[in-house]
């Protein structure tokens, strides 16, 4: 289901305990849609999706043309509507729809679909309207955002920031327009988003469970409530739905006669520039935002207070630099910026410190004064109560986060035996080396995984290679092989000379070529041979390395261990790099080198992740010098687990980590029972002279 429905009445969004960041941010881009949305990031089972629900609920109604598909208003309807020009006539009212795009949802689906065969043989425009047209004038609402493809997150970011849907077929085009309040979800230890497309969300706010047992208490007894009887629950927070509903209403209304002072806009400007923000887009972002937060106080000036909220829920994905950066801001530079720009006249034309609300009581700030973030219940004589923020005070404000940062190789070389871990033999941790710009290495043959840019693959998109006939709904029209196989039936159709007729049986769509994004499985040897603090201090930058090229390839990476008597899974296959790299900053070494142990662990990894993804190719990646020394017949264990990860056809590549002026070549030995390449640290490095033309494919043996 992708619209929701009312049937069962939707939990009350002031009945939301908590998570007041989360709230104000939904509230302020209900004020004032041209926020542009809002990205919640936060773990599994925080009510994220309850809340954005629930705000659907709250939104006025909407007048639509009757029968129009795109939710044309009647008063302004669009000229280049499909469905029009539509004529004065008959006017529905709507509630605002909330509209939820799938995870697994095509192109076709969100954008729309152009009847290619009636377009080509009656010159017909039939277009069936997608996802981005259901939610125009709504709510679209994308659960987990970071796991949908690239290409889908770029066409619904750009439908938002140009308030239209474009859709092209081999010159036949239709253009709809699609102005909604977007909202996402996502897990960041399921990977994040790309710098560029985080960008395209206005705000973005965090959320976790409480950690205050009064609080949690007060989540699970109105979520029994709510689901033991809906409609009850629902009419006991009437009243503080009303009073919400309504000042959203007033906001709405004065927003357009909210002053941005220049003191303000200033102010603004020096913030964004303070945290070395990208561009112009945040600085937009914030001065709608304090706009709205003034209308949301009922205040016609913005304030320096509207500035520091607006920094606070608009920049902190804005400020990072790296995938391994975690999203946050400097509260107290963010003071002291504020402190340095803010003009003595103050920013606004409003002296009173606590301006009125909307209904001409007092302003405390916050979404609802009925109790989501204070537990309060309905009022019990059936009054209704205003749902004023609370003060700013109380507001929580994300806390800066510390961005996990590639530590720096100590300049001091410690002795082997300094400081010991908790096991015997086990030495303490060491940094990473900075990490470099790697060479790209890609897993043998044509794949058909998920869009990254890695691998060789069959993809929607990249260049074309030829032409098929379609395998359920038409992709790309092929037009020239669409018009080569219906070419030799124009005489038996009995058109001949007066026009070409094609029919379902001729259309050929294009088959393309682009890159794929893999599992990159490393396996890291923690053994004490690796255990030299410059050495692991040079493998773990180079690991590290190896992550950023996987983030910015698409792929999934996953972590095993070897080191004592056993492997372990450190990090199960998952797109978050900036998980891969904290467990990496992590990791002790020491003891002996289960080389085995390791490469039959990746093999059972590997089989449980095709069972789940069969597309998604793995590149194995051995860092290690190569010895093995743990359990019986060490070495020869460790050549039967490769033999039977290269049986599989598993593409593999051995860094090999073997240092000093004499070198046993063990790495080499095991790359070759792998039937993959090995490389030297040095070789890994993009601009190395020696990697100019290696890949796995080229040093890739037969059995």
């Amino acid at each position: 289901m992708t619209t929701a429905h009312n049937t069962t009445p939707q939990y009350p969004f002031t009945a939301v305990v908590g998570m007041d960041d989360l709230r104000l941010a939904l509230l302020l881009n209900a004020v004032s849609p041209a926020v542009g949305g809002v990205l919640v990031r936060g773990e599994k089972g925080t009510a994220k999706s309850t809340a954005v629900r629930a705000l659907s609920a709250l939104m006025p109604a909407v007048d639509v043309v009757g029968g129009c598909r795109f939710a044309c208003a009647p008063d302004a309807p669009d000229p280049g509507c499909p469905d029009g020009p539509h004529e004065t006539g008959a006017v529905e009212e709507r509630p605002t729809r909330m509209v939820e795009l799938p995870v697994g949802a095509s192109e076709d689906r969100l954008v729309g679909a152009l009847d290619i065969e009636r377009a080509l043989s009656e010159g017909v425009k039939a277009f069936e309207p997608g996802l981005l047209a259901d939610a125009h004038r709504g709510i679209l609402y994308v659960d987990e955002v970071n796991l949908l493809h690239d290409h889908l997150v770029d066409l619904l970011l750009d439908a938002a920031a140009m308030g239209a849907s474009y859709v092209e077929r081999e010159g036949v085009s239709v253009r709809h327009a699609a102005r909604f309040l977007l909202v996402g979800t996502m897990n960041p230890e399921e990977g994040e988003l790309r710098p560029q497309l985080l960008d395209r969300f206005g705000l973005t706010v965090e959320v976790a469970a409480s950690r205050e047992p009064d609080e949690r208490v007060t989540v699970v007894r109105r979520r029994l409530a709510y689901d033991a009887d809906p409609a009850g629950f629902a009419a006991d927070w009437a009243a503080e739905e009303d009073a919400l509903r309504g000042r959203i209403a007033a906001a709405r209304e004065l927003l357009p006669r909210v002053t941005l002072g220049d003191a303000a806009l200033r102010q603004i400007a020096a913030t964004c520039a303070a945290f070395e923000v990208d561009g112009m887009r945040a600085d937009i972002v914030m001065a709608r935002t304090a706009t709205a937060l003034a209308a949301w106080a009922g205040r016609t000036d913005v304030l320096e207070e509207d500035v520091r909220q607006a920094a606070l829920l608009a920049l902190p994905h804005r400020r990072r630099r790296n995938p391994f950066d975690a999203p946050g801001l400097d509260e107290d530079k963010l003071d002291q910026t504020l402190e340095e720009f803010g003009a003595d006249e103050g920013t606004g034309g409003d002296d009173d410190p606590e301006p009125d609300g909307p209904d001409g009581g007092p302003d405390r700030g916050g979404p609802d004064g009925g109790g989501p973030e204070g537990g309060g219940q309905p009022p019990q004589d059936g009054g209704q109560e205003e749902a004023p923020l609370p003060p700013e005070a109380e507001l929580p404000h994300q806390q800066e986060r510390e961005a996990p940062q590639a530590p720096q190789a100590s300049e001091q070389p410690e002795p082997e035996s300094a400081p010991q871990g908790g096991a015997a033999g086990e030495k303490a941790a060491v940094g990473a080396t900075e990490p470099f710009r790697t060479r790209r290495l890609d897993v043998p043959g044509l794949g058909e995984g998920a869009d990254g840019r890695r691998s060789r693959a069959r993809t929607a998109h990249g260049r074309t290679t030829g032409a098929r006939r379609p395998q359920g709904a038409l992709g790309k029209l092929h037009l020239a092989a669409t018009v080569q196989a219906a070419a030799p039936h124009q005489r038996s159709r009995g058109r001949a000379g007066r026009g070409l007729v094609v029919r379902r049986d001729d259309l050929r769509e294009a088959v393309r070529e682009g890159r794929e994004g893999n599992l990159v499985l490393f396996v890291v040897d923690a053994s004490g041979s690796m255990a030299a603090r410059k050495r692991m201090s040079a493998v773990k930058g180079a690991v590290l390395s190896l992550l950023l090229d996987a983030y910015q390839r698409r792929d999934k990476i996953g972590l095993i261990t070897f080191r004592g008597t056993g492997a372990e899974l450190a990090l199960p296959p998952t797109s978050s790099v900036e998980a891969g790299a904290a467990r990496l900053e992590q990791l002790p070494t020491g003891g002996r080198t289960p080389l085995s142990e390791g490469l039959l662990r990746a093999h059972e990894v590997l089989r449980v992740e095709r069972m789940r993804d069969a597309s998604r190719r793995p590149l194995l990646v051995v860092v290690t010098d190569g010895r093995a020394t743990g359990g019986p017949e060490p070495v020869v264990r460790a050549a039967r687990a490769a033999r039977l990860l290269a049986g599989e056809g598993t593409a593999s590549v051995v860094v090999d980590c073997e240092a000093g002026p004499v070198r046993l070549g063990l790495a080499g030995e095991l790359a070759r029972e792998l039937q993959g390449t090995a490389i030297t640290l040095d070789e890994l490095r993009a601009d190395s002279v020696s990697a100019l033309v290696r890949t796995v494919q080229g040093n890739r043996k037969a059995a």
